[in-house]
């Protein structure tokens, strides 16, 4: 997974989004100021900057100015105005992501973010089962598996958001859209079958009247 600086002053919501991505596999780095975004690259290499804009000493529109190398940046921020969207992404941001956000969407953000520039995750191995994320295959002991689209957009999911609850709402959107007619009995019946072709019985658990988490020790 990516190295990522996390550069948000305030520290409750910089220990939510820490705990969250390093609970699916990323390892993470807080800063509260400008200008300590500065102090950590000399310290570290860095695959992606989640970057507040109203910090102290510096804010975010001054720091990606002035960032000489070449990182993903993605802004986190409650400034929701078009001109603050069009400043920051003229200014060279990878995307823009306003306050109030989902965790589960700023995965999603930041996956994308990675896969654009080659940083994230190509496969995903667990015991005897191999997803190519690339070819949207699925092997199990070396075999290949055949998976419906929204079978396959069920896995990716649980994937990314390894060691994390994820509600049967949450996943129908994912697999079949906002507009599905459909209930989320749906789901049950497909990570039923995800579970039984993948031997994933015991890794797949379900979250007593949430809905399923793919649980993966680090």
């Amino acid at each position: 997974m990516a190295v990522i600086l996390i550069a948000e002053d305030d520290k409750a919501i910089n220990t939510l989004i820490k705990k969250n991505l390093e609970l699916v596999g990323h390892a993470c780095s807080s800063v509260f100021d400008g200008e300590a975004v500065f102090d950590a690259l000399q310290t570290r290499s860095y695959d992606l900057i989640l970057l507040d804009i109203m910090m102290p000493k510096m804010d975010g529109f001054q720091v990606v100015q002035a960032v000489k190398e070449d990182i993903p940046i993605i802004f986190l921020t409650a400034r929701s105005a078009v001109e603050d969207r069009v400043r920051g992404l003229k200014l060279g941001a990878d995307d823009y992501i306003i306050k109030p956000f989902d965790m589960l969407e700023l995965q999603a953000r930041i996956e994308t973010v990675l896969r654009r520039v080659n940083k994230s995750e190509h496969s995903f191995c667990l015991d005897d089962v191999k997803v190519d994320f690339s070819s949207q295959q699925i092997y199990r002991k070396d075999m290949l598996v055949d998976f419906a689209p929204q079978e396959f957009l069920l896995i990716e999911a649980l994937i990314i958001n390894r060691n994390i609850a994820l509600s049967r709402d949450k996943l129908l959107t994912i697999a079949w859209g906002y507009d599905y007619a459909g209930d989320t009995r749906t789901v049950d019946v497909h990570i039923h079958g995800i579970r039984k072709k993948l031997g994933w019985e015991n890794v797949i658990k379900t979250v007593y009247k949430l809905g399923y988490r793919l649980e993966v020790k680090q």
